[in-house]
């Protein structure tokens, strides 16, 4: 009994003192962040960080491949050879951060171009203009002078980091690269490929990622095509179901 109890012992000390796993380049890892700026934290995607920034917006899970350029370049070097679990702090200098600032991303637009979207500008406001993060810097007259520099080019960074783990699920992997080269996630099965199912119009787009994910998975993507049923379709299998149940109801009540 006594000689039971002892092995099991020593077998909890080995797991406590077994080093955890480290990181390699070309690993799926999931990411827990935060970004600082002259001091000032800027980004993160721990919920008692981002509350300091947001108390609205709710934590995002960041899972990259290491060595892919997912994140800038100088915290991307710093994820390989890390260990699991472990917090590390890195600086990052503004060349492998946001890049430096360019003159030519400092633009004068007219007046008209925020009235027409309903926007009065003012020296400091941040928003968004053709999909790009703008910042009015002065308004003068019907001119407006704004730059679209990312807030952070030209600053040296410091981030705080943790690899939460080593990502082995595939599905997990595959929302990944989804969100980040689609932008969005779609309906997709695992198997021996990644089966994307949508509208015919997906599928040149699928096929054209296909050989990266191969190479980030070792999964090619396929495609199966998905037709979304049309409502009129959806009330004719619904009237063929109850034909005597809604004879007299009026059309717009259907709920479907």
């Amino acid at each position: 009994m006594f000689m039971a109890e002892e092995n099991k012992t020593k077998e909890k000390k080995n797991e406590a003192t077994k080093p955890n796993e480290i990181t390699k380049k070309g690993e799926f890892v999931e990411l827990k962040y935060t970004g600082y700026a002259n001091g000032e934290m800027f980004d993160s995607n721990k919920e008692e960080d981002l509350k300091k920034l947001n108390d609205k917006e709710k934590p995002r899970e960041t899972v990259v491949v290491v060595g892919q350029g997912m994140v800038v370049s100088g915290l991307d070097k710093a994820l390989e050879g890390k260990e699991v679990g472990k917090e590390y702090e890195v600086e990052v200098k503004y060349k492998e951060g946001f890049g430096e600032r360019k003159r030519e991303l400092m633009k004068t637009l007219p007046l008209k171009a925020f009235t027409e979207k309903e926007v009065m500008p003012r020296a400091g406001m941040m928003f968004t203009l053709d999909n790009m993060l703008v910042k009015v810097l002065a308004v003068s007259g019907a001119r407006v002078i704004t730059d679209f520099n990312n807030p952070m080019a030209g600053k040296d960074l410091k981030y705080k980091f943790k690899i939460v783990e080593i990502v082995k699920d595939d599905k997990k992997k595959a929302r990944a690269l989804f969100e980040l080269i689609f932008r969005f996630v779609p309906d997709f099965e695992v198997g021996d490929k990644i089966t994307v199912k949508g509208p015919k119009e997906m599928e040149i787009f699928v096929k054209s990622f296909s050989d990266k994910f191969k190479e980030l998975m070792g999964k090619e993507l396929a495609f199966e095509e998905k037709k979304e049923e049309k409502i009129e379709d959806k009330l004719e299998q619904h009237e063929h179901k109850h034909p005597h149940e809604h004879a007299h109801e009026h059309p717009h009540e259907h709920k479907h």
